[in-house]
């Protein structure tokens, strides 16, 4: 028997031994790190502002965090958890508790895909009070807390009645998510029936908070009256009608939650963040390995069967696998 028989033999009894091993031993126990998520996904109308763009296309900042977070969801291991909830006006509520990603697939990915602004049963957006819905919903869940919101807030909050964390900070884990880019863009406006009807206008959105008290000095507001215009009779201009990620606001937030803070800007920015090893849970799971004897396997016919494709196609040459060796 020559040399490059004596090859093919070794290499048909590996690739038989490989598909022996691959039917026998599917799988083995190994630590991998699983993470338990819920994400509280903001709502509110500026996040219909349209500064991502996916595939060369300009999107919103909810089509994107919903196509991100999708994407998200099929690079989880199993044994993982994703729970989904929505954010509009100044408080938060769950759609459903966090389920195990690979069982229940399908119900996550589709909820998630039907998210719509529709969905927000008001139009204000206090962000702070907003979050802190969110840690008293589930401090007491084992769950990391995602809050993922532009930090714009619709009308401006009266810094005088700013959110307390005081008593929450600390007892959840989690971030908050920056959504939108840093340059102020237009909010598009819809009509009745939810058509675009162009952008919303410095008239049509509150530029300045007229809740409570004001935190100005009396003499510096114009038109003030104690009683009936504690702000002034002055209409006041801003740029409320733009928006842009409110980084810093945010910051602040994560700071006095107890919460970190990342920015969103791509899937895989976002996927090193939410992996980071203090959001993880190791445990003994059954892995698949199949893949590694069905190569090996795969990788032995193919050295048994390319000299003779080469053969087979007309060249009048083999290739010598081992020093000396030929046909």
């Amino acid at each position: 028997m020559n040399t490059l028989k004596d090859y093919r033999t070794w290499c048909l009894l590996l690739a038989l031994l490989a598909m022996l091993v691959l039917f026998l031993y599917p799988g083995k126990q190994q630590k991998t790190p699983t993470y338990n998520y819920t994400f509280i996904i903001d709502i509110t109308r500026s996040m219909n502002a349209t500064d991502y763009t996916l595939d060369n296309q300009a999107i919103s900042r909810l089509q994107f965090v919903k196509q991100t977070l999708r994407e998200l969801l099929r690079s989880l291991p199993c044994q993982s958890k994703v729970g989904l909830g929505l954010f509009t006006e100044r408080r938060s509520t769950l759609l459903f508790e966090p389920l195990e990603v690979c069982s229940a697939y399908t119900e996550i990915d589709t909820t998630l895909s039907k998210i719509d602004w529709r969905m927000a049963w008001a139009a204000d957006s206090n962000i702070a009070k907003g979050l802190l819905s969110t840690l008293e919903m589930l401090q007491k869940s084992d769950s990391s807390v995602i809050f993922i919101t532009d930090g714009q807030e619709a009308p401006p909050v009266n810094p005088s009645y700013q959110a307390d964390f005081s008593g929450l900070k600390g007892q959840a884990k989690g971030m908050i998510i920056g959504v939108g880019g840093l340059q102020a863009v237009p909010i598009p406006k819809f009509n009745s029936q939810g058509e675009p009807s162009g952008f919303y206008s410095q008239d049509d959105v509150p530029q300045r908070s007229t809740f409570g008290q004001s935190n100005l000095d009396p003499s510096q507001i114009k038109g003030y009256n104690a009683r009936n215009a504690p702000f002034g009779s002055e209409p006041a201009a801003g740029s409320e009608h733009l928006s842009a990620l409110h980084e810093t606001y945010l910051e602040k937030l994560a700071a006095e939650s107890g919460l970190s803070y990342a920015r969103l800007t791509d899937l895989k920015n976002l996927s090193l963040t939410l992996k980071n090893p203090k959001l993880a849970t190791e445990k003994v799971l059954q892995t698949d390995i199949r893949w590694q004897p069905a190569l090996l396997a795969l990788l032995m016919l193919s050295l048994v069967y390319l000299p003779g494709l080469y053969k087979f196609r007309g060249h009048n040459y083999s290739i010598p696998l081992f020093k000396g060796g030929s046909e």
